[in-house]
């Protein structure tokens, strides 16, 4: 190990590729990297599917080379590509980013529509638990889903703020699905993203994307709360404390809205 930190409530544990057999909380979070690296285009991690595997279920993140958004589901591991196509990740590549969990949901909320994101997030902010970070699995049909995904970037790499200004943005319409998503504090912010992030996949497992708004008609959250995060850092990169500077924010921002 590292370095153990506690940022407020979020006990966060460091460690390196070597360390990830030496056996974790089946409830903690674990995540490849850290966001303020992949905001910096730091774009190609040596975490490989299978290992990721090992250590959840269920998540969302990328893939090297930002080829593709990816999605965790009841332990298989989906790509999204640039026009929304799914498809199953070879366990032997690699990710730059993603954060995943052994989901087991300690809450179950019933959803009635219709709810845009904005309308989705204020009920799930809703949800009182002493718990900094919440996991979430929706369930349900969508009027539409609003998603986006960026090509596959070549050395070398540009920061991401410039890479989602070449997204693409596409739309499903009237399809039911799953949008996997996490909520992290404000003040995680640069370790992970700040607020709601969700990726979406439909149920024939054919379409889905970065989830950017939806109209849920009807559906169910499971929630599973937490407050235990593992992050495995590639070679050369250090765990650095939240930044919480307005740039960084502004950089969030515009990498997760496009």
């Amino acid at each position: 190990m590292i370095e153990e930190s506690t940022i407020r409530s979020l006990h966060v544990e460091a460690m390196r590729r070597g360390d990830l057999h030496e056996g974790h909380d089946d409830h903690a979070l674990f995540q490849a990297s850290t966001v303020s690296a992949l905001l910096d285009g730091a774009y190609e991690g040596d975490l490989t599917f299978a290992e990721l595997a090992a250590e959840g279920d269920t998540g969302i993140g990328t893939l090297n080379a930002l080829d593709g958004e990816m999605i965790a589901l009841d332990g298989h591991f989906y790509r999204a590509d640039s026009h929304g196509h799914i498809s199953e990740i070879d366990p032997l590549e690699r990710t730059p980013f993603a954060v995943v969990t052994r989901f087991d949901a300690d809450r179950q909320i019933e959803l009635d529509g219709p709810l845009d994101l904005a309308g989705l997030e204020e009920i799930l902010t809703g949800d009182k638990n002493e718990a900094p970070v919440a996991v979430y699995r929706v369930e349900g049909h969508f009027s539409s889903v609003k998603c986006r995904s960026v090509p596959r970037q070549e050395p070398p790499y540009r920061p991401l703020v410039e890479v989602v200004e070449t997204q693409n943005v596409f739309e499903f319409r009237s399809v039911e699905g799953h949008l996997i998503g996490f909520r992290f504090p404000v003040w995680a912010e640069g370790v992970e993203i700040g607020g709601y992030h969700f990726h979406f996949i439909d149920r024939d497992l054919n379409r889905g994307g970065h989830v950017l708004d939806v109209s849920l008609d009807s559906g169910s959250a499971a929630i599973q709360h937490a407050d235990d995060l593992h992050v495995e850092l590639p070679p050369g990169l250090e765990l650095g404390s939240p930044d919480l500077a307005a740039e960084t924010h502004e950089a969030i921002s515009r990498a997760e809205h496009g």
